[in-house]
């Protein structure tokens, strides 16, 4: 099965109560959707493994990358949209390695989204409308920063990816943007 943004957000609403790791969800898809236009590929399967990879992370925090695996299974999803999920934790909670193109982003994003998020709330905006790439190439640099964000997979994705981190900075910011609202970030702009 592949399933549809509504299937999945279902999904994803059994597993997470949380708040913040909701929004987390909406981020990662929409800069997931926003990649997926650049790259000229499908949308809403993107989105929806975005959506999707941190399914088992609140209920099953010490499985994650693997307990979301047969969850997946027990749902019959497609075996490509679980091993899109599956590898987004790759050397760090999972030995699925990211091969296409789309598992590389979703590795390459996911923990920039929370540091672009975190450097937006610094912000007197609270909005990430109006974020820039200096703005957050500055919080990056500073380790202290979203401590908890570990930049070395950020740039381990960039090499696998074969682009620049100034890239990925700025279409995570812009694909964020498209979000603003659902994600809490829009701020007062």
């Amino acid at each position: 099965m592949k399933p549809t943004r509504e299937e999945a957000l279902a999904l994803l609403l059994e597993y997470n109560s949380s708040d913040a790791l909701i929004k987390h969800a909406f981020a990662v898809e929409g800069v997931m959707k926003h990649f997926a236009s650049l790259y000229g590929e499908d949308e809403e399967k993107w989105g929806v493994i975005g959506l999707l990879h941190d399914l088992d992370y609140e209920k099953y925090p010490d499985e994650h990358c693997k307990k979301c695996v047969e969850i997946m299974q027990d749902k019959g999803i497609d075996e490509e949209y679980i091993h899109g999920v599956a590898c987004h934790g790759w050397g760090l909670c999972s030995d699925v390695e990211p091969v296409e193109r789309m598992e590389k982003v979703l590795y390459t994003i996911d923990e920039l989204t929370g540091l672009i998020n975190a450097a937006c709330l610094m912000r007197p905006s609270k909005s990430v409308l109006d974020i820039e790439l200096k703005s957050v190439k500055k919080k990056y640099k500073t380790p202290s920063f979203a401590a908890g964000v570990d930049r070395s997979v950020i740039e381990n994705g960039c090499s696998i990816l074969g682009v620049e981190l100034d890239y990925i900075i700025t279409e995570t910011i812009n694909g964020m943007r498209k979000c603003a609202e659902e994600i809490g970030l829009k701020g007062n702009i």
